[in-house]
């Protein structure tokens, strides 16, 4: 494993799953909102331009999940946990599949998760920030918590591509660029907070885009921990703090990709002033905010510029991925 530079954050769209072939056209969906939700075009289902751009970049594995798996219905994200197992032997030691099920799926979804880990193999599972008007500490989701931590599969948690309101982000993209940041970082708050960690001590959840870039405010989270100071210690919801401090489950449940930023090694910078170095994985976000092989050249280079650019590229791999897994990736 040492060896490999994985890409955490990978995507793509089986081509069934694309409702016209876009050609050489990007096709904008939006929500009920109006608010845009998600680019398509060509690049999420050529898997042959993936790897042309991983070769070029020095990438030696993608771990695909798959935007129209996330938070569907049964029957579409079977059909991505199905086409990424594909992928996987169509380009051996190339891509990793992760599960796609509905966290508010029910037994059936538990069931298909299930099915990833136990006959695809799969190492974790890709969930959204939020949904369907649900936050991830909702009681609802208890139980897919309690079967990702039982089957010790990590969670990668992807901004939603539909805010359960934006409203308040009806102009400039503003949905995209900003409210899925405050949604990963509302997110991960959410997630300690609650007390999900506790409950499931040896869960490890993947936040993407730096969980939203959550480093920048981290100083202002810490002092509302605060609760007596703020007056909220009696207050059962807004009062309720975890077992341990705050920082403890950034060190030991939490890793963080670098996706998500458009290959901006500042965005790196500004994270590693609060994370550690040992807790940030790589991750590009192609074929979405990276979609060109130069991009993804600069960015492992300006990666390998950095003092700890090799921690994350590579050392880091080993947090998400078990041994049993690294071993089946050949050496390239």
């Amino acid at each position: 494993m040492k060896h490999l530079i994985v890409d955490f954050h990978h995507h793509f769209t089986p081509r069934e799953l694309v409702r016209e072939d876009p050609g050489d056209r990007l096709l904008l969906t939006y929500d009920e909102s109006g608010a845009p939700s998600y680019t398509v075009h060509r690049l999420l289902f050529d898997l042959d331009e993936h790897v042309r751009m991983m070769d070029a970049a020095g990438i030696d594995v993608a771990v695909l999940s798959s935007a129209a798996g996330m938070a569907a219905d049964a029957e579409r994200s079977r059909i991505c946990n199905d086409r990424a197992k594909a992928a996987e032997r169509a380009y051996p030691g190339r891509f990793i599949g992760l599960a796609h099920v509905n966290p508010l799926g029910g037994p059936a979804a538990l069931a298909e998760l299930g099915r990833c880990a136990e006959e695809l193999g799969f190492p974790g599972v890709a969930i959204t920030s939020e949904q369907d008007g649900h936050c991830l500490d909702a009681p609802e989701l208890a139980p897919f918590w309690a079967e990702a931590a039982r089957r010790r599969l990590y969670v990668f948690v992807h901004p939603a591509l539909r805010l359960n309101d934006s409203r308040q982000f009806d102009a400039y993209d503003l949905a995209r660029s900003v409210g899925r940041e405050f949604s990963l970082i509302m997110a991960t708050i959410r997630l300690i907070g609650s007390g999900v960690f506790d409950r499931h001590p040896d869960l490890l959840v993947q936040m993407s885009h730096l969980s939203g870039g959550i480093a920048s405010m981290l100083g202002r989270i810490r002092g509302f921990e605060d609760k007596h100071f703020w007056g909220t210690a009696n207050d059962p919801r807004h009062g309720r703090k975890p077992e341990r401090p705050f920082d403890h489950y950034l060190h030991h449940n939490l890793v963080f990709d670098c996706g998500g930023f458009f290959g901006s090694i500042e965005a790196v910078r500004t994270a590693l002033i609060e994370i550690p170095a040992s807790r940030i994985v790589f991750g590009t976000d192609y074929p979405q905010e990276i979609r060109s092989a130069a991009v993804g050249c600069a960015f492992v280079s300006g990666l390998r510029a950095l003092k700890e650019g090799e921690t994350i590229l590579v050392a880091n791999a080993a947090l998400l991925l078990n041994d049993r897994l690294s071993n089946r990736l050949p050496r390239r």
